[in-house]
């Protein structure tokens, strides 16, 4: 009998998609196809993938409201920004299938009296893109597009919270006419993720999710001398420093930290402010967070909707509850949110102040909406304590002082480093994190590298 896998939407608790998990006679057929889907695939001109994936991204954009209205069913983002994820899937899209035939062209070398040399990208075959529920357009764009463009194949697993995702992206490539077998999907549990990665049929994984996720990751692939890339978690950092335009800073980091309830890799979950400019900052923020509405993400008012399940929400409640133990001064009564019910995904913005790195708010991820805020003295701190963490995912800095932002940057750990921005992926920058935020790239033209491997060829022309 086939395992069914069933998707409860936090928006009220109830069975949203109910959806079959792929058997291993399915799996099996899947990478069969994709195997010999790709042996073609690869010899299709860079020219006609690029026409026929600007066809599927049309398709897409096509299905806007549609799937911005299923995409706050499954995971909770108010529909009023929903829409934006597929803004981000049109932008990353287009980006990156831009500039792919001037990246995937023959590398040329010096030239050399008798000799033909030059170094071509080869696709690696078989991508295997695992993807989350947090963002599941624009987490899973990250690697199908460029990989089908550098003439793999790839199979999509996506997060059991979202799998209509992974059915729409499968969608609008048949309305493009991509080659069958070229993009699937598979609905799969741990195990059968685990026997994919472990088959010789697949050449490179491609993982967004959590650390122990990433762990698990790279123990199927030990042995089978592939490719892994890892996008993980993140604790990442803002430094608004004295000299900042506050009230930029407030509104940008304010969206930052509770944008998606946030459950954002790559979110603010810690801020440190110079003291001359601290109180200020903390009022001015404390004042627009509490001005969020939250509430039933169905509804166009609502700026703050629940969270992605009520486990995760108490995780963050418990976290909170711990800081304020220890010390913390929660700026935020609960009360103002009336939608805040405890064993509910429905959670209460919350600004701590008073806090150390050695409270749990501080130092492990929390992927919710609460922020700790801290008052610093000087750069040196700032950098000190934005490497305090066991993520480098990006960071930020604000300020008007270029210069120094550079500075500051050249010594902050991290993947991405801001200046008078946070929480946003440029598609023509290389999107990759140190540290336990995982390794590997994904967009740019550095992504390219990670989804081809060089083949040199050596002709000598004068026998």
């Amino acid at each position: 009998m086939a395992k069914i896998q069933k998707t409860i939407t936090p928006v009220d608790g109830s069975v949203y998609v109910e959806r079959e998990l792929a058997s291993e006679a399915e799996i099996n057929s899947t990478l069969e196809k994709a195997v010999r889907a790709q042996a073609e695939w690869k010899h299709v001109p860079i020219e006609e993938r690029a026409a026929l994936c600007s066809k599927a991204v049309d398709a897409f954009v096509a299905k806007k409201t549609d799937i911005a209205q299923e995409l706050t069913w499954q995971m909770g983002r108010p529909v009023k920004y929903s829409p934006g994820e597929v803004g981000g899937f049109e932008e990353r899209s287009r980006y990156m299938i831009k500039i792919a035939a001037k990246k995937l062209a023959d590398i040329q070398v010096e030239p050399k009296e008798g000799f033909t040399r030059f170094i071509r990208r080869e696709p690696l075959g078989v991508v295997f893109t695992v993807a989350p529920w947090n963002y599941p357009y624009l987490t899973a764009v990250n690697s199908v597009m460029p990989a089908i463009m550098a003439g793999n194949a790839v199979i999509l697993k996506h997060s059991s919270q979202t799998p209509l995702c992974a059915e729409r992206f499968d969608e609008a490539f048949k309305a493009a006419g991509l080659p069958e077998g070229v993009f699937q999907f598979l609905h799969l549990d741990h195990e059968s993720v685990a026997r994919v990665i472990k088959s010789p049929q697949t050449n490179f994984v491609a993982f967004t999710g959590s650390v122990p996720g990433g762990k698990s990751i790279e123990e199927s692939a030990v042995g089978q001398f592939i490719g892994v890339g890892l996008e993980l978690g993140g604790k990442d950092p803002a430094y608004v420093r004295a000299d900042v335009n506050l009230d930029h800073a407030v509104e940008n980091l304010v969206d930052g930290a509770f944008f998606n309830s946030g459950q954002s890799c790559c979110g603010i979950e810690r801020i440190y402010v110079h003291a001359d400019v601290y109180d200020k900052f903390v009022k001015d923020f404390v004042d627009l967070v509490s001005q969020y509405k939250l509430g039933n993400p169905l509804d166009e008012e609502t700026t703050l909707g629940p969270m992605v399940r009520t486990s995760a929400a108490e995780y963050v409640r418990k976290q909170i509850a711990d800081a304020i133990r220890d010390g913390a001064e929660a700026k935020i009564d609960p009360k103002l949110f009336p939608a805040d019910k405890e064993d509910t995904p429905y959670l209460a913005p919350q600004v701590l102040l008073n806090v150390n790195h050695s409270m749990s708010v501080m130092s492990d991820e929390s992927f919710g909406p609460v922020i700790g805020i801290m008052k610093i003295q000087s750069d040196e701190e700032a950098i000190q304590l934005m490497n305090d963490s066991e993520f480098g995912l990006t960071a930020s800095i604000w300020t008007t002082d270029e210069d120094e932002a550079v500075k500051v940057g050249d010594r902050v750990e991290t993947g991405t480093w801001f200046m008078n921005r946070c929480d946003y992926l440029d598609p023509a920058l290389a999107w990759t994190g140190v540290k336990n935020s995982g390794r590997g790239c994904t967009l740019s033209e550095v992504g390219y590298e990670h989804l081809t491997r060089p083949k040199s060829y050596h002709l000598r022309t004068s026998v």
